[in-house]
C-alpha cells in the first residue's frame, strides 16, 4: 500500500496576494505605457514628446498602481482586524454561544453532531479565535491582507513592464516606433500571461488570450485616438 506525506502536494494559493499584485503592475505597466505612446505617436508627435509621455506615464503609474493597492489593501486589512475584533469580544461574553455557532459549521460541512461538538471543542481550547477566523470568517494567514507587500509588489512590477514599451521607444526611429511597441507589448503580455499561469498552476493559454487580447484593445483604442486628434490638429 502506497504511503503518503501529509505534505507531498504542492499547493500554490499562497501566493495569490503577491502574485495578484504582481500580475496587475506588470500587466498595466505594458498595457498603459505601450498604449500611451501609441496614441502619442499616431497624433504625429516627435520623438522628444513620445519618451516624455512614456517616462512620464512609467512614474506616474507605478506610484499611482503602489498608492492604489496600498490603500485598496490597507481597507481590507483593516476590515479584517475589524472583524477579529467583534469575534474576540463575542468569545468572551459569550463562549457558549460562539461554540455552538462554530459546531453548527462543521455540521454544515458534512459532520455528524457529536463529532462536529468534539472538533469545535478540541479546536477552540487550543485557538479559538483563530478556529473563528479560518471556519466563520474565512480569515486565513494564506490569504490575509498584507498592504505593503501588494504596493512594492505592483509599483515594481509596473515599472518593469512600462520599461519595455519606452525602451523600444527610445530605440527605434519615429516612423517604426506604433509597429514596434505594439509587437514588443502583445508578446511580452503574451510571456506575462504564460508565467502567470505557470506560478499560479493554471491552464497558459486562457491566461495568454485574455491579457493579449485587451492588451490589442487597449492599443487599438489609443492609436485611433491619436490619429483623429492627430488629424485634427
Amino acid at each position: 500500500m502506497p504511503q503518503y506525506s501529509a505534505h507531498e502536494e504542492s499547493h500554490l494559493v499562497h501566493r495569490v496576494g503577491w502574485l495578484r499584485a504582481a500580475v496587475m503592475g506588470a500587466n498595466d505597466g505594458i498595457v498603459s505605457t505601450g498604449s500611451l505612446i501609441v496614441g502619442v505617436a499616431a497624433a504625429a508627435s516627435d520623438h522628444t514628446s513620445i519618451l516624455l509621455a512614456g517616462l512620464a506615464g512609467l512614474v506616474a503609474g507605478a506610484m499611482s498602481m503602489a498608492a492604489g493597492e496600498y490603500v485598496s489593501v490597507s481597507s481590507q486589512a483593516d476590515t479584517e482586524r475589524a472583524d477579529l475584533a467583534k469575534e474576540a469580544a463575542a468569545l468572551r461574553d459569550n463562549p457558549d454561544g460562539e461554540l455552538y455557532e462554530l459546531s453548527m459549521i462543521y455540521q454544515e460541512r458534512g459532520l455528524d453532531e457529536d463529532l462536529a461538538q468534539q472538533v469545535a471543542v478540541q479546536l477552540s481550547e487550543k485557538d479559538a479565535l483563530g478556529a473563528h477566523a479560518r471556519d466563520e470568517l474565512g480569515i486565513s494567514e494564506v490569504v490575509t491582507a498584507r498592504p505593503i507587500q501588494a504596493a512594492l509588489a505592483s509599483g515594481l512590477t509596473f515599472s518593469i513592464g512600462a520599461a519595455v514599451p519606452l525602451a523600444v521607444a527610445v530605440l527605434m526611429p519615429l516612423t517604426q516606433i506604433i509597429y514596434a511597441v505594439t509587437v514588443t507589448s502583445l508578446l511580452c503580455l503574451a510571456v506575462l500571461g504564460a508565467l502567470s499561469a505557470h506560478a499560479g498552476g493554471a491552464p497558459k493559454l486562457r491566461a495568454i488570450t485574455r491579457v493579449t487580447v485587451w492588451g490589442a484593445l487597449a492599443m487599438a483604442a489609443t492609436a485611433a485616438i491619436g490619429a483623429l486628434f492627430g488629424a485634427v490638429v
